[in-house]
């Protein structure tokens, strides 16, 4: 362009966030945990930042205890998820690194200043009512990857 009159390029960053499919057996059934927000309109996995200085596999462990109260171990890593989204006139690349946990201890208790709820579901179940379709896409690899 040769105008003098266009704006800066928007800014970009990348942020990274780790988080997962905790679950656990119940009565010969698996189960995993989801979280509610915007007022229980939207389940989805739990998941947050990763500090500096910490592995994915950490971050994964905690934001899944801070959101949900339930502390678990990771088995293995589920996928990447990428994709972009605007906060004002920054473009921000987010990658979301998701593990398979297994639960381990602690009881349900949603983080109240970002979570609406969060409960146990039928792995199928959870496949079915998680709102994105990637995240659905990785409860069905977890169905798959525990034989269901």
């Amino acid at each position: 362009m040769t105008s003098n009159h266009h704006s800066p390029a928007p800014e970009q960053r990348v942020a990274y966030s780790a988080g997962g499919v905790i679950y656990r057996v119940n009565d010969h059934r698996y189960e995993v945990a989801l979280i509610a927000t915007h007022e229980r309109r939207r389940w989805g996995l739990p998941k947050g930042h990763v500090r500096r200085g910490e592995t994915a596999e950490a971050a994964a462990v905690r934001e899944i205890a801070e959101e949900t109260g339930l502390h678990g171990v990771v088995e293995r890593h589920l996928a990447t998820i990428e994709y972009w989204f605007r906060v004002g006139s920054t473009r921000i690349h987010k990658y979301v690194d998701l593990f398979l946990v297994r639960y381990t201890d602690g009881s349900l208790m949603p983080q109240t200043a970002e979570v609406d709820d969060v409960r146990w579901f039928a792995l199928e179940e959870a496949a079915e009512i998680a709102s994105f379709a990637r995240e659905r896409d990785v409860l069905n690899q977890v169905r798959q990857i525990l034989n269901l």
